[in-house]
């Protein structure tokens, strides 16, 4: 394990995750500087992240997971870090997962991306079939991602549109980045998801994916 604190940031989007986020935090610190985005928690979220040592920003209300990354992607950029890591503050990803895609990173990928071992939802394989096609993207909705940060500073604001974590996954397909993939495992959540579940779940991710689709054609970074 190595401490990569001066050059990676990891990236936690958080709502109300008072119950998994120290735990979290405290594994990661010895990885990297941990940004935790508090995404309007009333649960003290943002206490117990900064309390484990976490850099906490604070959103007053929730403004969705697309932009508690962006914040976070935004910040480390302003910081001057290489590499920014984002993954869940739920504890659904395996924290020393990180140290793959640093390594990966530092071996010259411009992106990493997890590859869940499991997918939830029938839209997601769907975007997933498609993301395969067009991009060679096996799994562009896994929240664990890695970006080498300067190969994105002409690719716009993370949170162009409601993306799902996907726009600069899909900017890399089309501008023929040198994309990795590595597979991460998924633990079960313990509590009620925070993504939308049911029909709404599914249509959030398909209209992310046509965004994607119409969006992305004249887009290059």
């Amino acid at each position: 394990m190595r401490n990569n604190c001066a050059t990676v940031a990891a990236i936690l989007p958080a709502l109300n995750e008072a119950s998994t986020v120290t735990s979290v935090v405290e594994q990661l610190a010895k990885r990297a500087t941990v940004i935790v985005v508090d995404d309007g928690s009333t649960d003290g979220t943002a206490q117990k992240a900064r309390q484990a040592g976490a850099i906490v920003i604070i959103h007053p209300f929730n403004k969705g997971y697309d932009a508690a990354l962006a914040s976070g992607i935004h910040y480390a950029q302003k910081l001057g870090f290489v590499y920014a890591v984002t993954l869940d503050a739920d504890g659904q990803h395996e924290p020393d997962r990180i140290d793959h895609f640093v390594a990966s990173l530092e071996n010259g990928s411009d992106i990493v991306i997890g590859v869940r071992d499991r997918q939830q939802r029938f839209a997601e394989y769907v975007f997933a079939s498609v993301s395969r096609r067009l991009w060679r993207i096996d799994d562009p909705l896994c929240g664990m991602k890695g970006y080498r940060l300067d190969r994105f500073r002409n690719a716009g604001p993370f949170d162009q549109y409601k993306s799902i974590g996907t726009r600069y996954a899909i900017i890399a397909g089309r501008s023929r980045f040198i994309i990795r993939q590595i597979p991460v495992s998924v633990r079960p959540r313990i509590d009620a998801p925070r993504f939308a579940s049911g029909w709404l779940g599914n249509f959030v991710i398909l209209k992310a994916m046509l965004l994607g689709l119409f969006l992305a054609r004249s887009v290059r970074a």
